[in-house]
């Protein structure tokens, strides 16, 4: 891990919160000047620290308002399952995170829809007929308590 200083992580742990800070702004909250914050960013940038800066979008906003977490058993015995799969999990769009996990499942997957309707399609139309897939459980999102994209980051 490339070495950072209490700035550094001050400056990730504000950026996270608010991208569009101004770097006038930025610079006021760690108390340095507008130029060497710049710089600070920049370096931190190119470090590979800070990836990129995007819009959260409100999913109920577009329509959007089905959440699920569907688990994924694939059948090891086909060759290539897993490369496969995510070749083929890549291409879906309502899906928009995938981890390979421990447990009860191989994959986690969360899927975004519009409705019911529309994640049943989905689910019987698409996902179900991606052969390297043994066995899919949906658990259905009720209600988000929360959802951060902001990294436990200590700088005090």
């Amino acid at each position: 891990m490339a070495r950072k200083d209490k700035t550094d992580l001050k400056i990730l742990q504000l950026l996270q919160e608010n991208s569009k800070r101004t770097n006038l702004a930025l610079s006021k909250l760690i108390n340095l000047s507008p130029a060497p914050t710049l710089e600070r960013v920049k370096k931190l940038e190119r470090r590979g620290f800070i990836e990129s800066y995007h819009a959260v979008v409100n999913k109920e906003k577009m329509g959007l308002n089905v959440v699920t977490f569907v688990l994924v058993n694939l059948g090891w015995h086909k060759p290539n399952a897993l490369d496969r799969f995510i070749r083929k999990i890549e291409k879906i769009d309502e899906v928009v995170q995938c981890y390979v996990v421990t447990g009860d499942a191989d994959l986690l997957i969360k899927v975004i829809a519009a409705d019911i309707p529309a994640y049943e399609r989905l689910l019987f139309k698409t996902l179900s007929k991606i052969e390297e897939i043994e066995r899919l459980k949906t658990l259905m999102v009720l209600s988000e308590v929360k959802n951060s994209t902001v990294l436990p980051l200590k700088y005090d």
